[in-house]
């Protein structure tokens, strides 16, 4: 029987006075009972236009109907014929403006939590499962994966699926990419990445950790070494800045360095080997998900007041709402129309306060939001001893300097020629953020798995 309500099961979280003391994760997950009456919301469409939503077309009608019939497992299957991270992917996802986004219950209410109930039947299944994984036969070819996030492992996963021996080089010491470096554990629990990971390796995907491909290796290197091809998944980690004055006082972090401390490095602990600064007034400047990770971050740190320094406003801040809400909850202020225009310090070279204009709205620029006006003579300064940069990321260029065959455009971004990422290299695909700039793990995934498709093509040469 369908469920009518056009309400959402609300799904339980811990209490924000508790949870802003640890890093444990915020959200709880669904009960079977809410995750059956959540399922029972969807109306299964004949045009399925949630599918249309899910960048790797997940049968999103499909495991939600099992889930109404309280077939856990059999959803379970359904979800990874699509997706290798489920459980990644149902807790970070942006359902809200994909999958979500087309959902007809969303017209007259609130769509369906397909994010939710993802994340519900991945955690069930590995409760109640020992998951075994299929080996297949290798067809004797070899490809090489430069980058272990989301674009690095979707492609790994698919190629392997296809018979390759697939070798992925990481250029830290620890797998997983932005899952591990940038997304914090009360958003995603380390534990979940490494399980993903494990499954990956036991289907017999090789993890070459701190080989810097550029540095370490030259893809010539890797050519000479016998693969047959080679997929470029490394990511957009070279932090932005804005140029303004002070920026090289103590106490100033860019939001990459920021969350690698206290994500891989597990600078939060109290016996860390990785020191981070614990900041009791901090301005985190930037409205994405990144920054609201640091500020919440930070929060958890113990410091007592947390700024983000928006220039917009509310309405255009691209945050998700999920994390937008549960930063309010825990006391993060936020100072939308509002720019930083200097970093101020004293004169033992440490932050002690900011600089900020009053901005209005005006006419919507290139991105389609409303630009951002400094208002004359409008500002003001507030009392902070820490500032994290949090307004974008670029690819590390390292690659393109030391391979001059790789193309780019202005943005260091590689420029690929063909739906399957093939870049100006023969042989060389790439995907995910080093060519779109800092976006989505499921675009990012999706990039993977059609780079898979490509080279698994080009190399049984037939036509693309």
């Amino acid at each position: 029987m369908i469920n009518l309500s056009k309400t959402k099961q609300i799904m339980p979280t811990l209490d924000p006075k508790i949870r802003i003391t640890h890093f444990d994760e915020v959200n709880l997950g669904y009960t079977k009972e809410q995750a059956i009456d959540e399922a029972k919301r969807c109306l299964d469409c004949k045009h399925q236009p949630c599918v249309n939503g899910c960048p790797v077309g997940i049968d999103i009608p499909g495991f939600i109907q099992a889930i109404a019939e309280d077939h856990m497992e059999e959803a379970y299957q359904i979800i990874r014929k699509s997706s290798l991270l489920p459980s990644v992917c149902g807790r970070v996802c942006p359902q809200e403006t994909q999958c979500e986004a087309l959902c007809v219950r969303g017209i007259k209410g609130e769509p369906v939590g397909i994010g939710a109930l993802e994340r519900y039947v991945s955690d069930e299944h590995f409760k109640k499962t020992h998951e075994e994984i299929e080996m297949i036969p290798k067809n004797g070819k070899k490809v090489a994966v430069i980058g272990s996030g989301p674009a690095g492992l979707s492609c790994a996963h698919d190629l392997s699926k296809y018979g390759y021996q697939v070798d992925i080089y990481e250029a830290l010491h620890t797998p997983g990419g932005v899952l591990t470096y940038g997304i914090p554990a009360f958003r995603l629990p380390k534990s979940i990445v490494i399980r993903e990971i494990e499954s990956l390796k036991k289907q017999g995907v090789q993890i070459i950790t701190n080989a810097i491909i550029g540095k370490t290796l030259t893809l010539d290197d890797l050519f000479e070494n016998g693969y047959d091809a080679i997929f470029l998944g490394t990511g957009a980690g070279l932090p932005k800045f804005m140029g303004v004055p002070g920026e090289m006082y103590n106490g100033v972090y860019s939001a990459n360095e920021y969350l690698t401390r206290i994500n891989l490095m597990k600078a939060y602990e109290e016996h860390a080997k990785t020191p981070i600064h614990h900041g009791r007034k901090v301005a985190v400047i930037g409205g994405g998900n990144v920054a609201l990770d640091a500020a919440r971050c930070a929060k958890r740190l113990g410091a007592d007041q947390v700024y983000i320094i928006y220039r917009r406003s509310m309405d255009e801040i691209p945050a998700r709402v999920e994390e937008i809400h549960h930063a309010i909850e825990e006391g993060i202020i936020f100072k939308v129309l509002t720019n930083l225009k200097q970093i101020k310090g004293n004169q033992t070279g440490n932050v002690e306060s900011i600089l900020c204009a009053e901005m209005t709205l005006g006419e919507p620029d290139a991105s389609g939001r409303k630009r951002p006006i400094e208002k004359p003579n409008h500002t003001f300064d507030i009392e902070v001893d820490t500032v994290i940069m949090a307004i974008g990321t670029t690819p590390n260029p390292l690659l393109t300097q030391t391979d001059e065959d790789l193309n780019q455009d202005r943005y260091g971004c590689l420029l690929t020629q063909d739906a399957y990422g093939l870049t100006s290299r023969d042989k060389v695909y790439a995907g995910g953020d080093a060519v779109t700039g800092s976006a989505t793990v499921i675009l990012a995934m999706g990039a993977g798995r059609k780079a898979a498709e490509g080279i698994h093509l080009r190399l049984n040469k037939r036509t693309l």
